[in-house]
């Protein structure tokens, strides 16, 4: 899918573009592939005169090479950004390619963006340019514009988290809590591991990129101030993350507790049962060996008796055991 984006009035305004033709009636300041074909691609090359890498959205790419300027002055920015919306959270790898002066349209500047799948925050910019009016004015204030939407992002991701985090921690403090509830909060709490995990991963990635384009001397005074407090703004991320650790952790300490609580219960049972049943067993023992009177051949109550002894030795032990609290 190949989308572009030009500003009118001081608003971004989005066109699904479906032939090369079509293209050309645009200025664009922003164009977006979204899993682009062949011919998508042969597009981009004919009319802007820009090669898509082939390795754009490798996963596998070396750190060192995710952040580089060309000789021409092109900006390669390769980001990652998260995706929340459905149980498998992720994060998908975007290839950023800055063309600052693009001569064969002599127009001040195209970003590009390749991309295999849909990207919220990319939503989350569109409406936010239509809505505010004057809020992107070339190029490079749409890739900073991103960054500060990722950011925003990762801040609403953590809120989310906070909320389901308050749930969990009602579930597990829960004096009656069963071992399948203990179970699904167990189970919960390593999910919102896993999230805080990624948003600390996509801060760092996010905060690299934004220092790279500080470095790379392309912003003017107040993009390198916005700039700055997109990095104020992940930055304060971190302890909200940290904190978000440090809750998970004591959340899963206390769910692995009480289960072995539950647990040794359970055993706790068997072994009051197995010691209280050890006099019946050594009475009905000794009445069972072969002596040469039997009780109960030359006396008739001996069965009786018998009975009533083993069941006396096993209900003394039982009130023992429940006056030192031991059966709770």
């Amino acid at each position: 899918m190949l989308n572009v984006f030009t500003l009118a009035n001081g608003r971004l305004f989005q066109e699904e573009i479906e032939s090369l033709e079509e293209l050309a009636r645009f200025k664009p300041i922003w164009v977006d592939l979204e899993d682009p074909t062949p011919e998508e691609r042969r597009w981009v090359k004919q009319h802007f005169g820009l090669s898509i890498p082939e390795d754009a959205m490798d996963e596998d790419i070396e750190e060192s090479a995710r952040f580089f300027e060309e000789d021409n002055g092109e900006l390669h920015v390769r980001s990652d950004f998260l995706i929340t919306a459905d149980e498998k959270p992720r994060s998908v790898r975007v290839a950023f390619i800055l063309n600052e002066h693009n001569d064969k349209l002599k127009s001040q500047g195209v970003l590009f963006s390749i991309h295999d799948e849909d990207v919220p925050v990319f939503r989350l910019l569109r409406m936010r340019a239509r809505r505010m009016p004057g809020l992107i004015d070339d190029a490079k204030d749409v890739l900073l514009m991103l960054f500060d939407a990722d950011a925003e992002y990762c801040a609403d991701t953590l809120e989310d988290i906070y909320d389901e985090i308050e749930i969990v921690s009602a579930q597990v403090l829960n004096s009656n809590a069963s071992d399948n509830l203990l179970s699904e909060a167990l189970s919960a709490i390593a999910r919102h591991e896993d999230m805080s995990g990624r948003i600390r991963r996509n801060v760092m990635d996010t905060r690299r990129a934004v220092s790279f384009m500080m470095r790379s001397r392309l912003l003017s005074v107040e993009q390198f101030e916005d700039a700055r407090q997109i990095l104020r703004d992940l930055d304060s991320l971190d302890s909200h993350t940290a904190f978000l650790f440090d809750k998970i952790n004591f959340l899963m300490d206390a769910t692995v507790g009480f289960i072995n609580i539950n647990q040794n219960k359970i055993i706790k049972i068997f072994s009051v049962a197995s010691v209280s049943l050890l006099p019946p067993t050594l009475v009905a023992s000794s009445y069972g060996m072969n002596f040469q009177f039997m009780p109960e051949l030359e006396w008739s109550y001996g069965y009786p008796f018998a009975i009533a002894l083993m069941v006396l030795s096993a209900v003394v032990p039982m009130v023992y055991f429940r006056k030192r609290g031991w059966l709770r």
